[in-house]
């Protein structure tokens, strides 16, 4: 999740002013909006997942039925420095990544090799090693301290924040993840998630063109601010210092934020935070990004996913994308700096309808914060169906929360 500081309510009527669509700026904001928590069925209730404090990203691994995440362990760091979110106070820290098993709900804390600095925890990828059907490469945002901005004289001007991307390799069952290399670059300023087509190609959104100050509080709330963009990396190799070549592959998105994979291995998948709305794209051969559809949510929406029904030939297609967010910008601004704060979430399903070719949306999952302190990356894993019924478990984790969050959902 990348919304920056947000806004107060004393700029909500200017803001949706300049804003427009006012209507659906306002029901982003949820200065409205009364939470309400979905109701389980009887004899049902909310399952979490231990040893997963502040995990901002998931991603169900398919091949291997697998969940990865990356966290940040501490409860406190993310409140201090954490730079998507606008808060500086350097810390010394290092999160970790995680491996679930979606079915026993045990999370495994993967060791590091060849990894020692600080690693602050936001988007992950994961692909397969096509060299190794029994491995993985985990691209990782890392938004380091700049040494500069830490020391006791800070000149002025410099970047608070030096964020680079991680590339580890992963052999699975092996509890450990190995280091391959650090990709930084002056194009890639505020990474928030990423999108791997291989182990040496990658998109990367920044969502915000300015890293602080008055102009990256402009960029939160005004939605003719297209400034963010997705950059490409090109890695020449995977040693260490090895070149890379980086470009940028799409502009014009209000906020671009989280990442995903589509329905082909050509379609990506973008969400604009602040701006509430998801956009289907394609991967074009001169590596830029050509964006054909646009759906708009009441809510923010951070990082998408797509849900693959195993059943679909039985009966209907329950295929479509997952998306987390705040239901209640407006509480940003005291939430980011606190850690008893509870921010209200929505998860949306959304779906084709085959027959008018329209894209159906409907509410999955809503909470108050009180069983999950907010949501920023959700995905469905499917269960076997029971009478015609399309029954999966939601798994819902925010940069906030405490613990990822499972319940059942019928699609």
């Amino acid at each position: 999740m990348a919304f920056g500081t947000a806004f107060s309510l004393g700029l909500v009527a200017l803001v949706a002013f300049l804003a427009g669509p006012i209507g659906h700026f306002i029901r982003i904001t949820g200065i409205f909006l009364t939470p309400n928590p979905t109701i389980l069925a009887e004899g049902q209730v909310p399952l979490y997942i231990e040893d997963t404090t502040h995990c901002e990203d998931l991603h169900h691994y398919r091949p291997a039925n697998l969940l990865f995440t990356a966290c940040e362990d501490d409860r406190n760091t993310r409140f201090k420095w954490f730079p998507p979110l606008g808060s500086f106070v350097p810390v010394s820290a290092q999160g970790s990544i995680h491996v679930i098993d979606p079915r026993t709900l045990k999370s495994t804390r993967l060791s590091f090799e060849d990894f020692k600095g600080p690693f602050i925890t936001h988007g992950i990828d994961v692909i397969e090693d096509p060299e190794r059907p029994d491995a993985v490469y985990i691209f990782a945002v890392n938004h380091i301290p700049n040494p500069d901005y830490t020391a006791s004289e800070k000149p002025k001007g410099i970047n608070k924040s030096n964020s680079q991307i991680e590339l580890f390799h992963h052999v699975l069952d092996s509890g450990s993840a190995r280091h391959i290399r650090s990709i930084n670059h002056p194009l890639i300023k505020t990474p928030n998630d990423i999108y791997a087509e291989s182990p040496v190609s990658f998109y990367v959104t920044n969502d915000h063109f300015y890293r602080d100050g008055p102009m990256r509080l402009v960029e939160d709330v005004w939605r003719k601010a297209t400034w963010s963009d997705i950059i490409h990396v090109q890695i020449a190799d995977l040693s260490k210092d090895g070149p890379i070549d980086v470009s940028v592959a799409l502009t014009g998105l209000f906020n671009n934020n989280g990442l995903g994979h589509g329905r082909t291995e050509k379609e990506i998948v973008i969400s604009s935070a602040m701006g509430g709305e998801l956009y289907l794209g394609t991967l074009e051969g001169n590596r830029s990004i050509s964006v054909h559809t646009t759906v708009s949510f009441d809510t923010l929406t951070d990082n998408p996913s797509y849900y693959e029904d195993p059943y679909g030939a039985e009966g209907y297609d329950a295929s479509g994308f997952v998306v987390a967010g705040i239901s209640q910008a407006v509480k940003a601004v005291s939430q980011a700096t606190d850690p008893d704060a509870t921010a209200a979430v929505q998860v949306w399903y959304m779906g084709l309808n085959k027959g008018t070719g329209v894209w159906e949306k409907r509410l999955l999952f809503e909470d108050d914060g009180s069983r999950i302190r907010s949501a920023s990356a959700a995905v469905l894993i499917p269960v076997e169906n029971e009478g015609g019924r399309k029954l999966a478990r939601l798994f819902v984790t925010g940069f906030m929360s405490e613990r990822i969050l499972v319940v059942p959902v019928e699609l």
